[in-house]
């Protein structure tokens, strides 16, 4: 599993964005969104980390890895 804090997602259209980005670049992913900690969890199927924050990013948010 791997996480990231992304503190600019305040709603549930922020928390689909992200989810199909992460589906549109990973499409066996896994998403879980926790808005009231801002937490990401993803599952992934084939992308690593650092791909997956590129995707974020690329959705105009920014992802801070969390360790774990």
């Amino acid at each position: 599993m791997i996480a990231f804090e992304v503190k600019d997602m305040t709603c549930g259209h922020c928390a689909g964005t992200i989810t199909k980005a992460v589906a549109a670049a990973d499409p066996k992913a896994v998403v879980q969104i926790d808005l009231p900690t801002h937490r990401v969890q993803i599952q992934p199927g084939t992308a690593d980390a650092s791909a997956l924050a590129r995707v974020i990013e690329e959705a105009g948010y920014t992802p801070v890895a969390l360790a774990g």
